[in-house]
């Protein structure tokens, strides 16, 4: 006799089905992991992917050079996780160079940006110079300032990631709480409730953002707070709606002749009889806050400077598009485009798997 399955589980098999929704889970997934370990898999895991040479800036995909590296003097000793965290804090002098040759008691280079001989003392390489040079290959090119643009790209997942998990739990934790304040008691609170949604509604999101991020002042948090802010208005007005419904059935009419509290049960009761609705909102809103903080940034008032967001990093280099470097600009843009795009794909497949009448 084969045991009942719950509607959670049919949904489950369901989500299971559908090709492009795994396909697109599984992409966040390795988005997620990459946000989390962006440092240890770029190439360039300096803080903010920020080692600059100016020498060798705007090259094409796949350029490779020497790479001289003079040891740094002063080692700050740092943890593993403050290495996950913000990268290394040892930002060592870097310089492209085409060869080099040693003489005497000297390390003789050929300079990458002028072609002249520039010689060091060996002593400053502890007498053993090829440990500090090195074959580096900038598998995405380079940007205007000579930058490891895959290492940036990388590091930039994890803004784009976790703006829109931050701005997600903002707006989730505002929104249901005031839907389901409004529907379920109604009246003059309802009405007051919704009279607010219409006013915050009738903002364009753009401006209603620019002018929390004006009031709270530029920077990393300031734009995710921002964002959530705008977002839950969506989220409460589906929210309402369900409770309108859902309080009008007989385990609710139950749990009221029970004596329960009425909070007990909005968020025990209803509450977990609607989340499918409120997952599906929760992953366009996913979609949402990453373009919103590309658009932010691609003004200048998102994430700042060295910080590598994706929106910056068009704003940038779409002038690059018409000089023959388009990819500057392009690689970002797809990085957008996908990443949205999956978290679009999983909203339409959770939204088919949760439907009780497929």
């Amino acid at each position: 006799m084969d045991t009942p399955k719950s509607l959670w589980q049919l949904a489950f098999q369901k989500f299971k089905k559908n090709k492009v929704g795994l396909f697109s889970l599984w992409f966040i997934f390795i988005c997620g992991f990459v946000a989390l370990f962006c440092y240890p898999l770029a190439p360039d895991s300096t803080n903010n992917a920020n080692q600059m040479h100016l020498e060798i800036h705007s090259k094409n995909p796949g350029f490779s050079t020497l790479m001289l590296t003079f040891p740094s003097k002063e080692k700050k000793e740092q943890s593993w996780f403050q290495f996950l965290l913000n990268g290394t804090q040892n930002s060592e002098t870097e310089l492209p160079i085409k060869s080099y040759k040693t003489v005497q008691n000297q390390l003789e280079v050929i300079a990458y940006s002028d072609g002249l001989a520039k010689q060091y003392p060996l002593s400053t390489f502890n007498n053993t110079p090829e440990k500090y040079i090195e074959q580096r290959t900038f598998y995405f090119g380079t940007d205007k300032f000579g930058r490891d643009l895959l290492s940036r790209l990388l590091i930039g997942t994890r803004i784009s990631f976790f703006i829109g998990f931050i701005a997600v739990f903002i707006s989730l934790l505002i929104g249901v709480f005031i839907g389901a304040i409004a529907g379920y008691f109604g009246g003059k609170i309802d009405a007051f409730i919704m009279w607010v949604i219409n006013i915050t509604w009738s903002i364009p999101t753009l401006l209603l953002v620019i002018a929390i991020i004006l009031a709270l002042g530029k920077g990393f948090w300031q734009v995710f707070i921002a964002v959530g802010l705008t977002m839950w208005v969506e989220v409460a007005r589906i929210v309402r709606g369900q409770v309108i419904t859902t309080k009008q059935q007989q385990y609710v009419e139950a749990a009221k002749a029970l004596g329960f509290s009425d909070f007990r049960i909005i968020f025990k009761h209803i509450l977990p009889n609607i989340l499918a609705p409120v997952i599906v909102i929760a992953a366009a809103n996913f979609a949402g806050a990453i373009l919103i903080e590309s658009g932010l940034s691609f003004l200048g008032i998102g994430a700042q400077p060295p910080t590598p967001s994706w929106g910056a990093m068009i704003k940038n280099h779409y002038n690059y598009i018409i000089v023959g470097k388009p990819y500057l600009a392009i690689i970002p843009g797809l990085a957008i485009m996908s990443l949205v795009m999956a978290f679009m794909m999983i909203g339409n497949a959770l939204r088919d798997a949760l439907d009780v009448k497929n």
